[in-house]
């Protein structure tokens, strides 16, 4: 009966009509918490970058491309969640002016001046960190190198709840792959998990439970 939020796959920032940033995110492991939250019963709205799967049976899908759109899509859905998960691998820099006609190439460099993008999970925890009435709020952490350390960091500065670290880069996990390996670090807890990215959205789900039980019921 919870209602749940999950972003999901990359968003792509255009450089011009022809080309973008972006990253290689799927999207399963995102689309996989959606189909799990929903068979548990859950209204979930999914707000998906741009990927090739399939919408999740009993999910809304809010197509986005974007991380502006992303954000604008998140915050309308915002005050009536009680559980967000961002799983999308958001860009975290666009074009800061992207050019209307395809760029051509010339016979030198050419120097792209790059912006920030919106921070979602960092807006949703300026909004509801700490607050008893609040939604959950779980993040996604795609390290290199020192991956709980910073997972840990990014639990604190994003005032969230939860955060799911994994290397990138490791053979069944990370981006693309039907299977991850991953960190749940929270205030208290640290646990790892691998196997399919479905039993992934079981575990995170697992743990989020009895936090939202304890919340006080928001209003709507």
């Amino acid at each position: 009966g919870g209602r749940v939020v999950v972003t999901a796959g990359p968003t792509r920032e255009p450089i011009d009509p022809v080309r973008f940033i972006s990253n290689p995110s799927s999207g399963k492991m995102g689309y996989a918490v959606a189909a799990v939250a929903a068979r548990r019963g859950a209204e979930v709205t999914l707000v998906s970058g741009p990927t090739e799967l399939a919408d999740p049976v009993g999910v809304e899908v809010v197509r986005v491309q974007t991380a502006e759109e992303m954000a604008r899509a998140v915050d309308a859905a915002a005050a009536a969640m009680d559980l967000f998960v961002g799983a999308a691998a958001v860009s975290d820099y666009r074009p800061a002016t992207p050019s209307a006609s395809k760029i051509k190439k010339g016979a030198g460099d050419e120097t792209l001046v790059l912006s920030r993008t919106p921070d979602i999970l960092a807006s949703l925890g300026a909004r509801y960190g700490g607050r008893k009435d609040g939604p959950v709020l779980v993040g996604f952490a795609a390290e290199t190198e020192e991956v709980i350390a910073r997972a840990r960091e990014k639990l604190k500065s994003k005032r969230c709840d939860l955060v799911v670290a994994n290397k990138v880069g490791g053979p069944g996990a990370g981006f693309g792959s039907d299977t991850n390996r991953v960190a749940l670090v929270s205030a208290a807890e640290l646990a790892e998990i691998e196997g399919p990215k479905e039993r992934i959205g079981e575990a995170i789900l697992d743990w989020i439970l009895p936090v939202l039980e304890g919340r006080r019921p928001r209003e709507r």
